[in-house]
């Protein structure tokens, strides 16, 4: 399973998905590259999953033109502490993440989030 990381996700998630082929966008030297391209681009290298937090990406690009599933953390920040929060849930779906489609995946907060 080859996965490439957005700019806006940090490149310190990639240790925590070991059992993936992963890279990152600026080591593909793709960086500033508009979402199309980086899309078209993505799927002439053989990525299966392009990984953001960019909630734009669905409305700004036909994704059914790209034979590459999308999946969105639904988060603002792009900080290791938040996005190790959906990485069982990242885990847990990365088999059923069909290509040409937008994934989004959510955290149901809790008591003691709502809290803070």
């Amino acid at each position: 399973m080859k996965i490439l990381l957005d700019e806006c996700v940090t490149k310190k998630l990639k240790q925590h998905l070991s059992e993936f082929q992963v890279s990152t966008v600026v080591e593909m030297q793709w960086s500033g590259l508009k979402n199309g391209k980086l899309l078209s681009a993505s799927v002439d290298a053989g990525f299966d999953v392009l990984l953001t937090i960019d909630k734009n990406i669905g409305y700004q690009q036909n994704v059914h033109d790209h034979d590459i599933a999308i999946v969105i953390f639904d988060t603002r920040r792009s900080k290791i502490e938040v996005l190790l929060d959906f990485v069982p849930l990242f885990k847990a779906g990365i088999s059923k993440f069909e290509k040409r489609r937008v994934h989004l995946l959510e955290m149901i907060a809790t008591e003691s989030d709502l809290e803070h």
